[in-house]
């Protein structure tokens, strides 16, 4: 799948939605920190041929963001906020692929910490309405 004209805002905001699930239960574990790093290198890198300044694919700001989020301990719903605003701003980014590959990602940190929690389910159910909504 390759998207045209992403840009680093756009995965700064895809960052964020990432650390939303994994901080949906006020914990980051060390397990969904590795799989969003493996899952940004199988998947995300593959979604366009942006790159930044420094000739770095621009998917990597997953992980840059995820990590910054971190270090301020940012709070699930903060983050949460401010993807779904982004996300009705920017809707045209959000192509059924894109959408599906968030879900599975989003789904994916919330596995691998001992399975998905009730915070993370309700967080990924608050999610998928939301993309199914119509945006004007």
């Amino acid at each position: 799948m390759k998207a045209k004209n992403l840009n680093i805002t756009f995965y700064q905001n895809i960052a964020k939605i990432f650390y939303a699930v994994a901080k949906a239960d006020n914990i980051v574990a060390k397990e969904e920190i590795k799989i969003l790093k493996k899952v940004v290198k199988e998947n995300w890198l593959e979604v366009d041929e942006t790159f930044d300044v420094f000739g770095t694919d621009t998917a990597y700001q997953i992980e840059i963001v995820f990590d910054w989020l971190y270090s301020k301990n940012a709070t699930s719903e903060d983050c949460y906020n401010d993807f779904v605003e982004y996300y009705q701003n920017h809707s045209y980014f959000f192509t059924s692929e894109i959408k599906a590959l968030i879900l599975e990602t989003s789904g994916k940190i919330a596995s691998s910490f001992a399975e998905k929690n009730k915070s993370e389910l309700m967080l990924l159910a608050k999610l998928s309405i939301e993309f199914k909504k119509e945006i004007a």
